[in-house]
């Protein structure tokens, strides 16, 4: 009998899922995988940058102040986590796939464009989950030359 094997897109969808679960965001958990070929280049899950605030402990009720346009005030995206430590480190993300679990907003959009990522894999539609008619920045990147797709199980 031949083993199924599993797909890399499958594999980075599915950490992305387990790390959005660490997200102290009451609203939304997002988590994001950066990837060059078959490897890893940086992670990231949505939350306050590190050492501020748990959004679930700190403000449990309603979660953290929103801005003016009702979206958190205190937290990063978690594609914005996966890029910044990978510029941290050092790792370059220039042509990498960058998998999340929700489709990017315009504003991550913009930086994963400018950081010459090629290639997005999202699970969840932001503007679905915003209610908006629009995904703006999936529209974005692929007005730019970004393949972008929406994932689907695959098999080996």
């Amino acid at each position: 009998m031949t083993k199924t094997r599993p797909h890399f897109d499958d594999i980075f969808m599915d950490l992305a899922s387990s790390l959005a679960e660490r997200s102290h965001c009451i609203k939304a958990q997002v988590g994001a995988v950066l990837t060059r070929d078959t490897r890893i280049i940086s992670i990231g899950y949505n939350g306050p940058p590190a050492g501020t605030h748990n959004c679930d402990e700190e403000f449990p009720e309603a979660g953290c102040p929103r801005d003016s346009k009702g979206s958190c005030s205190l937290a990063l995206h978690a594609e914005q986590n996966a890029i910044l430590y990978a510029a941290k480190i050092g790792a370059s993300v220039e042509g990498a796939t960058l998998y999340v679990t929700l489709s990017p907003c315009i504003a991550c959009a913009r930086i994963i464009f400018s950081m010459g990522i090629k290639r997005v894999i999202y699970r969840d539609s932001y503007a679905r989950y915003k209610g908006i008619g629009v995904d703006e920045g999936v529209e974005f990147l692929r007005k730019f030359g970004v393949l972008v797709e929406e994932y689907t199980h695959k098999t080996a």
